[in-house]
């Protein structure tokens, strides 16, 4: 099966993600598309895998992640979760501070330790991979209408 690319334009639509958003990503090598240089310049587009990878930034910066943070994040994940771009995995994760330093852990979610570590005052961020798939999905099919 043929991969689908996307332009720089229609991955900010997709996503939601700023033109400029997606340039920052691109040149701090967040988020690596593929670049051909053409005759007068050079052509960038987004893969299905790039625009997973936008939608889960832009949700964790949504949520009040600073931009280091889910830069982070996005780094362990790839490295963790290899089935990170697969629609059909439900991978369910949450990153919640370390009670006793000041870093951040991604593990498995589990709604016990959830609930204990809000009791204690601690932030905890889903990290519903399916969900993110569920919701570019739908984006998809709404642009694929549009387009």
């Amino acid at each position: 099966m043929q991969e689908t690319f996307f332009t720089t334009k229609q991955a900010a639509e997709i996503t939601g993600c700023s033109l400029r958003q997606l340039q920052y990503w691109r040149e701090s090598g967040v988020v690596v598309p593929v670049i051909t240089e053409t005759g007068t310049g050079r052509s960038i587009y987004y893969s299905r895998s790039n625009l997973v990878e936008l939608a889960a930034i832009a949700y964790w910066l949504s949520v009040g992640l600073s931009f280091e943070l889910a830069r982070e994040t996005l780094k362990t994940l790839k490295e963790r979760e290899p089935e990170f771009f697969s629609p059909s995995q439900r991978v369910r994760l949450m990153l919640y501070r370390h009670p006793t330093e000041q870093s951040f852990d991604l593990v498995e979610f589990d709604s016990s330790k959830a609930i204990a570590l809000w009791a204690e005052g601690l932030p905890v961020v889903p990290v519903w991979l399916d969900v993110i798939h569920q919701q570019l999905e739908v984006r998809l099919k709404d642009w694929g209408k549009c387009a």
